[in-house]
């Protein structure tokens, strides 16, 4: 005989741990694998954090548990559901495990999304209204869209779990969606020295590399010697290390190995000498702790007040080597293509992959000519590559 499942609301208590604090406690039953039920209980949190029953029930922990257990509820938790639940379900099963994207997803979420439209019913988050509320925000149209994305891949989530039939977010649009509100910095190549000649190690090397092979900062700072091949002149990007974490590179196309000129690998063999060594062999690794530096500290500390002290009116990060590497590579004439393969934009074709197939022609005469123009002496003054301060 068919039995109907009911739906569940599960139960809350107050309970009071053995230090005296007092947490709540969320029960309910979850289906076995075997097919039966088991009792549940999870602690959601301190009576501090929520002050009354009503509150804990509308904690992300119970929302997400509650979607979850009723998702084959005949009438669907569309009915009782919403987005906030949505979104804590997000969170506990979805959520991407590169550290910088989690990061910069929960960034949108908390400071966005939960604010907003935590207690609309999932059937309520209509496109017009989103959109408008968008329209509203003080942002940038590419943050706009960043968080226009993020809903519809939640909503995405929503249509694999039963829970709705139709993405509303599809009909969303946000305008200028790819237009900056402002232009990058883009260093010259003398202004890069001029940066340079106020950076003191180990952060000089990491700037070097940064305009001498446009690597982005979590792949400079997750480098490690044997990445380097300094017979065949190459170099494997393969992590990136953000926050103090170490993880995988942006993309599938950022996994690649790319050249380094000859000149390059001098400086690096002379660093090499002088570096701080570790077990993990990290390029640049804090001695303090024996683990890669925060780039965002870097950039803070070091790379902007040389900026500053080079008389470099805007603003510079670690974006700007990257940009100014691209524009470097218009200057020497290198082919659309060959740039996109430098920059790791694109699927590559012609390159060698790990066991050592030859390096593009193109390409490493492309980075050569930057390399070289970075290196160069200026004729004017003493070569910043002789006058590098340790400290």
């Amino acid at each position: 005989m068919f039995t109907r499942t009911r739906y569940q609301n599960g139960s809350l208590r107050m309970k009071t741990r053995g230090n005296g604090l007092r947490v709540w406690e969320f029960r309910y039953n979850e289906q076995t694998s075997i097919g039966g039920h088991a009792s549940r209980a999870v602690t959601i949190g301190t009576l501090k954090h929520y002050p009354s029953e009503a509150a804990a029930r509308k904690s992300p922990e119970v929302q997400a548990i509650v979607m979850r257990i009723n998702a084959e509820h005949p009438l669907g938790p569309v009915t009782a559901s919403t987005f906030g639940a949505l979104i804590a379900r997000y969170e506990q099963e979805e959520m991407p495990e590169r550290h910088s994207t989690r990061v910069s997803y929960q960034s949108n979420i908390d400071t966005h999304i939960r604010p907003r439209w935590s207690e609309t019913a999932l059937d309520r988050v209509k496109p017009m209204a989103v959109e408008d509320w968008l329209k509203g925000l003080g942002l940038a149209p590419k943050t706009k869209s960043h968080i226009r994305t993020l809903m519809s891949t939640m909503f995405r989530c929503a249509q694999r779990w039963e829970l709705i039939a139709r993405n509303p977010i599809e009909l969303v649009r946000v305008q200028d969606a790819t237009k900056r509100l402002t232009r990058p910095c883009i260093l010259t190549v003398e202004e890069f020295l001029q940066l340079l000649a106020h950076i003191c190690e180990p952060y000089y090397t990491m700037v070097l590399i940064a305009g001498c092979l446009g690597l982005r900062a979590g792949e400079i700072i997750g480098l490690q010697w044997d990445d380097f091949d300094f017979d065949g002149f190459t170099v494997l990007v393969q992590r990136s290390v953000v926050h103090g974490r170490v993880g995988d590179v942006k993309t599938e196309y950022s996994r690649d190995v790319v050249p380094l000129d000859s000149g390059l690998a001098g400086v690096l063999l002379a660093y090499r000498d002088r570096c701080h060594p570790t077990a993990e062999g990290w390029l640049f690794a804090n001695p303090a702790t024996d683990r890669p530096y925060h780039q965002e500290e870097v950039q803070k500390k070091h790379i902007r007040k040389a900026a500053a002290a080079a008389g470099i009116t805007d603003v510079v990060g670690w974006k700007t080597f990257r940009h100014s590497y691209r524009s470097w590579l218009d200057e020497v004439k290198a082919p659309v293509g060959v740039q996109r393969e430098l920059m790791r934009h694109a699927n590559i074709q012609t390159t060698m992959n790990i066991y050592g197939r030859a390096m593009s022609d193109g390409k490493r005469q492309a980075n050569k000519n930057v390399v070289q123009m970075v290196l160069k002496p200026d004729s004017k003054s003493e070569n910043p590559m002789m006058a590098v301060t340790v400290g």
